[in-house]
């Protein structure tokens, strides 16, 4: 008597095994495909601009995460130095670095990093060229050191017209200070000697009385 073979259980889980693992495949690339990409930038990747602008801005494919340390912007001129002022402003899916003035001619190099939306870290680098060097910048130097030579002049001539001043006020005011001294000296003595006066009036009067009396008394004594 023949028996009939029963399938074995580990074809279906062979299989299903399989159909996760083409999944898990298929599946995990996705993530890192979603890290926001660099769309744009100003001046653009291998172009050449006229002079250097006053900032770059760097466009990307979604709004990224700000924060400290979040963003950074690094540009370099051809000798190595580096070109940016200040650091980078994040709004929203645009990167903007401020640049320094009076740029160099020649290849200037930015390098960027910034934190995807979906919170990974990304990078890149690119070039562009300054055809050539801004000079009007510098021109304004010149015109503004002969401004600082008038007032110098100026500055000479006030203390000469202010320094007779105090030499001619001087000496009015020792004058009116002796003049109030004499003054008071003088109406001191005045009144000194009109106090002399009056005790010496006042003596001789009261000498006169006395010698007055002394008089009457011998004249009765002689009568008796």
């Amino acid at each position: 008597m023949k028996t009939a073979a029963r399938p074995s259980p580990a074809g279906p889980i062979a299989l299903a095994a399989a159909l996760l693992t083409a999944l898990l495949v298929l599946v995990a690339p996705l993530p890192a495909s979603a890290h926001d990409s660099l769309i744009a930038s100003s001046p653009e990747a291998d172009s050449t601009v006229d002079t250097l602008p006053d900032e770059l801005t760097l466009t990307f494919s979604a709004k990224l995460i700000d924060g400290e340390g979040a963003t950074e912007v690094v540009v370099t001129d051809p000798s190595g130095a580096s070109a940016t002022d200040g650091a980078a402003t994040v709004d929203g899916a645009i990167v903007t670095q401020p640049l320094v003035d009076g740029g160099v001619a020649g290849q200037y190099h930015v390098i960027w990093k910034i934190v995807s939306s979906d919170g990974h870290p990304t990078s890149g680098e690119f070039d562009f060229t300054v055809a050539n060097a801004s000079t009007d910048e510098p021109s304004a130097a010149p015109t503004a050191s002969p401004t600082t030579e008038p007032d110098d002049a100026t500055a000479t001539t006030s203390p000469s017209t202010a320094a007779p001043s105090p030499d001619e006020t001087a000496p009015s005011g020792e004058d009116s200070s002796a003049t109030t001294w004499i003054w008071i000296l003088s109406i001191a003595g005045v009144l000194v000697a009109a106090a002399v006066a009056v005790l010496a009036f006042a003596l001789k009067g009261r000498g006169s009385g006395s010698e007055d009396a002394a008089d009457g008394d011998s004249d009765e004594s002689t009568e008796r």
